[in-house]
């Protein structure tokens, strides 16, 4: 099994960006993140400690400008808390084995897909392409990416 954590190098390698979201818990702008738009097949990885996230199958356009999923790919990759840091409360998620800022969950999502949106960070993410997830050691996760034809 394999065991995911913050690292000293991993946080010194993250560009200022990263650092600012992922440990400053900080927001990027909105529609300037370089995954926001991406369709392809795969996971998303916290940029920290490559725990898996999120699967492709469950990213979504929500219009909101970041990244949108209906849920994590294990219930238990992601730990929620009250933030406070807006005139209303907001629930902050972050992965649970590199504490990483990600962004917030809202109920505003698709209702026929729980009801949830995962509004989350760039910044936050490393993706990683289904063609290279088991090489990459997440082949655990191949059964919930789905195939995309090639075009």
């Amino acid at each position: 099994m394999t065991s995911y954590s913050k690292t000293d190098a991993a946080v010194a390698a993250l560009t200022p960006e990263q650092f600012r979201v992922t440990q400053q818990n900080a927001t990027e702008r909105p529609g300037t993140g370089a995954l926001l738009h991406t369709t392809a097949a795969g996971i998303y990885v916290d940029i920290v400690s490559g725990e898996p996230l999120f699967a492709s199958a469950d990213k979504y356009e929500s219009g909101c400008g970041w990244p949108s999923f209906t849920r994590p790919i294990e219930p238990t990759s992601v730990t929620a808390k009250r933030d406070w840091s807006m005139l209303i409360p907001r629930t902050e998620v972050r992965s649970t084995h590199g504490d990483s800022h990600l962004g917030h969950v809202f109920k505003d999502g698709p209702r026929s897909r729980g009801g949830l949106r995962y509004c989350i960070n760039s910044a936050a993410l490393r993706f990683v392409p289904r063609a290279e997830m088991a090489k990459q050691g997440y082949a655990a996760y191949l059964d919930q990416v789905e195939d995309v034809p090639a075009s």
